[in-house]
């Protein structure tokens, strides 16, 4: 099992980059949400919390620094800028908005993940509240009730199994659990392939997309988490 992951926030208007450097990341072990703009991205800050933001500087409608910009009168979350110009003075624009960070275009994968790791290190990490009612999207869970809702339907009934499935992962939000640890955790009759089974009936329950989830995520080649707000 692996401890809490940082969640990034990836905002880059290039598919092609935004769906390689999520994947790279999960594998590093980041919980990853890639945003293709910054309108984009200011939705996904409403709904969850981020220890870091990737920022692409050349953004339609915004740019990577006007967001900053902005960004910046409301959160101290930091951020590192990406950028295909490897002027200085790009650079300093880029900083004086508000990057922590910077990247020149092309550049090596592995060299992000230290950048990353070197500013996580030097923030602090902040005290999480002990939270009973875990909220993703339209859905709540009550840790100690075990009651289940929706937003547009009220209480949907659960399974026992479900329940403890989101008590496992809502209670380590951002974590990543093996199918093996989770079987495991659950006891008898349990076995890696009816964990995937479970959580496919409980996507179908939380997710508007199931096949595209949001919150209840698997980390390939890792395992499964819960993203919660």
């Amino acid at each position: 099992m692996m401890s809490d992951c940082p969640h990034i926030l990836v905002i880059d208007d290039d598919a092609r980059l935004r769906s390689l450097l999520q994947r790279y990341l999960q594998e590093n072990g980041f919980a990853v949400t890639g945003a293709k703009d910054a309108e984009n991205a200011r939705m996904f800050l409403k709904q969850y919390c981020f220890n870091l933001l990737i920022v692409d500087v050349m953004m339609p409608n915004e740019t990577g620094i006007e967001f900053l910009q902005k960004f910046r009168k409301e959160s101290d979350v930091p951020a590192i800028v990406l950028t295909a110009m490897g002027e200085t003075e790009d650079r300093i624009v880029g900083l004086e908005a508000g990057a922590d960070d910077y990247l020149p275009k092309p550049f090596e994968p592995k060299e992000l993940v230290l950048r990353i790791n070197n500013i996580l290190r030097r923030v602090p990490a902040k005290q999480k509240e002990n939270v009973q009612v875990l909220k993703f999207g339209e859905c709540s869970y009550d840790l100690l009730t075990k009651e289940f809702s929706r937003r547009d339907v009220g209480t949907i009934h659960i399974t026992p199994v479900e329940q403890s499935i989101l008590s496992i992962l809502g209670q380590k939000s951002g974590q990543i659990f093996t199918r093996e640890r989770l079987a495991e955790l659950l006891g008898v009759g349990q076995s890696p392939r009816s964990i995937d089974v479970q959580i496919t009936r409980l996507r179908k329950k939380i997710e508007t997309d199931s096949k595209n989830p949001r919150y209840l995520q698997t980390v390939r080649g890792k395992g499964y988490m819960l993203l919660t707000e």
